[in-house]
């Protein structure tokens, strides 16, 4: 089944940008591509599908919208489809909002919804997608990030019927998506850009803060095996953490000079996180568990444009990671991007006006598809 409609304004956006960060009885098929430059809402829908480990769902949603329009080359094929993907606990809504369609949407910035055709869904547990807090709470089927990765592809080829994507940006989660999109799939794109993430399998301290967080609302008497009626005290404590975690420090540094800004800035934590969905948050953070792209690095055949910025403290650019394997992928660049008490650590993958040229020199790399 697909569902059109009119594009819906995102709400609390805010909260979404400061979170932080196969299956059969496909009910749609292609239809002509006629989607208008203006956002443009679908629902994709899956019957009876299954996950990785078996888990089934009657009936699974994936919400996505479109910008631009699709061009079809001489062999009727649709060649300037670029993917756009979401970090965690994000939705498409975040990278429809002002700031990026200014920075790397609108006429003339480096994806020119004019030019491309761009494709931007929620994943599966996100946003207007299937999740736990849709009614199923702990009760709905675990899933990874090769389940994720597996409904965009078929969103893309079986729903939108597109066989070859010109690129893919990832930011975060989304990035990593890119990665196993490259390995899984090496013939299917001219191009991935990964922002803020690295190649490897999640560990070290990515892996603990993930951890704590979930312990921390997984031991809160409020969860109740994920049955609560109001939003556990455990997470506010790890929404706490991934606050702490997600910003930059030198932006930190300069923006919570006294206990009157740091007071304020833990009030809007708290109000932000009475806003989360517990079962939502913690399925997301446990679905990175299946991510480890790194033993096969040296099969991508895809050109690779990484991004990470240097006030990143998930992904610590003095573990050097990036540099060392990034040497592994035959058509590899890499830029590590300074930060400053300006930028925003992990967190700068939502302010795009400070790397919408580095998105430019990606799409020259890969050169642009003809008109």
């Amino acid at each position: 089944m697909r569902r059109e409609c009119k594009f819906i304004l995102p709400v609390l956006i805010g909260i979404a940008l400061s979170i932080l960060l196969s299956g059969s009885g496909v009910s749609q098929t292609a239809a002509p591509m006629t989607e208008l430059a203006g956002p443009h809402e679908s629902d994709a829908s899956f019957a009876n599908y299954k996950f990785r480990d078996g888990e089934t769902i009657p009936q699974l949603r994936i919400h996505y919208v479109t910008l631009g329009t699709a061009h079809r080359n001489s062999q009727g094929e649709i060649d300037n489809a670029v993917l756009v993907l979401h970090w965690t606990g994000a939705d498409g809504r975040d990278l429809l909002v002002p700031m990026y369609r200014k920075a790397l949407f609108d006429e003339g910035r480096p994806l020119d919804s004019r030019r491309y055709y761009l494709i931007i869904p929620d994943n599966v547990g996100h946003g207007q997608s299937s999740k736990p807090s849709d009614g199923l709470k702990a009760r709905f089927p675990n899933y990874g990030y090769n389940d994720i990765v597996d409904l965009q592809h078929k969103l893309v080829t079986e729903i939108l019927g597109i066989k070859h994507l010109h690129a893919i940006l990832g930011m975060s989660m989304g990035g990593m998506n890119a990665w196993q999109w490259a390995e899984a799939y090496p013939t299917e794109i001219d191009g991935i850009m990964p922002v803020v993430c690295l190649p490897v399998k999640v560990s070290g301290r990515n892996l603990l803060w993930r951890r704590m967080v979930i312990e921390d609302i997984r031991s809160d008497p409020m969860w109740n095996n994920g049955n609560y009626t109001k939003t556990p005290q455990g997470l506010v404590h790890g929404y706490e953490l991934v606050r702490l975690m997600i910003d930059g420090v030198p932006h930190f540094q300069a923006t919570l000079a006294d206990p009157t800004a740091v007071n304020q800035f833990l009030d809007q934590v708290h109000q932000q996180a009475d806003k989360i969905d517990a079962n939502d948050l913690l399925y997301s953070l446990k679905s990175s568990t299946d991510y480890d792209p790194e033993p096969h690095l040296s099969s991508i055949q895809t050109k690779v444009f990484a991004l990470n910025f240097s006030d990143d403290e998930f992904n610590p650019e003095g573990l050097h990671i990036l540099e060392h394997q990034i040497a592994k992928v035959p058509r590899a660049h890499f830029v590590v991007q300074d930060g400053s008490a300006t930028s925003y650590g992990h967190f700068t993958m939502a302010h795009p006006e400070l790397w919408a040229d580095r998105v430019a020199d990606f799409m020259r790399s890969i050169a642009t598809p003809i008109r």
